[in-house]
């Protein structure tokens, strides 16, 4: 057993609709929480439609390279195509941090698998809606989600805004 945290953001399409169908796909492979959705602007340097974003807790008898599989397996069930590099996506799936079953974080440095993602720390998008499912987080290797939102630019914690269906 492992717990992982994952970061999901997409920005084509029905962006809420497609977070909702990777939630439900989650929801096999043990989702114990779920974030809000939040509307975040674009991340880099490609010009695209702002994103919509949230987090899962997710608790199953994966590891660390299963829920990257996993991760995986949600995007191309999205129709997510990996043309230009952080471009726009129906969806983008992020094994933030995964926790073993003795309650040790996984480290790693492989280039496929980084662990803790190596950005997270610097991306509102990530930590925003992180802290608002468990303000209590901590980032392995960088200390608590709290700390590390109040570090960031404020305009930049600023642009992650809770998202309202528009229906």
């Amino acid at each position: 057993m492992s717990r992982a945290v994952l970061s999901l953001g997409a920005n084509l399409g029905d962006r809420a609709a497609t977070l909702a169908e990777a939630f439900d796909g989650l929801a096999a492979d043990g989702l114990v929480a779920a974030s809000a959705l939040f509307e975040t602007p674009p991340w880099g340097p490609v010009e695209q439609p702002p994103y919509l974003n949230a987090v899962a807790v997710v608790d199953g008898p994966r590891d660390a390279a299963g829920w990257l599989a996993r991760a995986h397996e949600l995007e191309q069930a999205a129709g997510r195509t990996r043309e230009v590099r952080w471009g726009a996506r129906t969806l983008d799936v992020d094994v933030v941090t995964v926790t073993g079953d003795d309650g040790a974080a996984v480290v790693s440095a492989d280039p496929v698998l980084t662990l803790p993602h190596p950005r997270a720390h610097e991306r509102a998008f990530v930590l925003v809606p992180w802290a608002s499912l468990d303000p209590a987080a901590v980032l392995p290797g960088h200390g608590p989600v709290a700390d590390l939102l109040a570090a960031l630019p404020p305009e930049e914690v600023g642009a992650v805004v809770p998202w309202e269906s528009r229906s």
